[in-house]
């Protein structure tokens, strides 16, 4: 089965408070929903998603075939967690971070992934999108969000056509991480 007829969802999430706010890292439920971004491989379109439709993205993520992110298992999941009935940590989930970290023992940003493999870098931060969120720029964060989004399923896409994605190491140097990211 080819991935266009697979429901792959893209997943990004932003928050309505930081980790520090809340009391660290641990107490991820606790930071809220802002907005939460997906792209549907079935639908071929991006859907957002404020607080207050978090149902329909919960469930739109238990319909999904695979949910593809860049950290979701350590961050988007555990703040969605909140919001459902449901334990999220049984959906069927590629975490690119994940497995890059597996393969080359270090964490490494999205960004450094983006702009090796596909010469292009984020739009803001997740700090940025936190001091939108106390501004009520809701659209910003959409945005970002949705751009956060596109880089991810372009570089899952990338890593499927090619097997490899790269980020820059020591001393600026390209290095490449292999990668098998196909959906079954």
């Amino acid at each position: 089965m080819n991935t266009a007829q697979k429901n792959i969802l893209y997943l990004d999430i932003e928050t309505q408070k930081s980790a520090y706010e809340v009391g660290g890292w641990q107490k991820k439920h606790l930071m809220g929903l802002s907005i939460a971004v997906i792209y549907s491989s079935l639908y071929n379109k991006y859907f957002i998603f404020s607080e207050k439709d978090v149902d329909q993205l919960l469930t739109m993520l238990r319909e999904a075939d695979c949910i593809v992110g860049f950290n979701i298992l350590g961050f988007d999941i555990p703040v969605l967690e909140s919001y459902s009935i449901f334990n999220l940590s049984e959906l069927r989930c590629l975490d690119l971070l994940v497995d890059i970290e597996k393969k080359i023992s270090k964490r490494i940003k999205l960004e450094q992934i983006a702009k090796a493999t596909l010469g292009i870098g984020k739009t803001a931060h997740g700090l940025q999108a936190l001091r939108w969120w106390k501004e009520g720029k809701l659209l910003e964060i959409a945005e970002y969000c949705c751009y956060d989004v596109k880089i991810t399923k372009l570089i899952h896409e990338y890593g499927v056509k090619y097997g490899k994605v790269y980020y820059t190491g020591e001393g600026g140097v390209k290095e490449s991480i292999p990668v098998n990211w196909q959906i079954i």
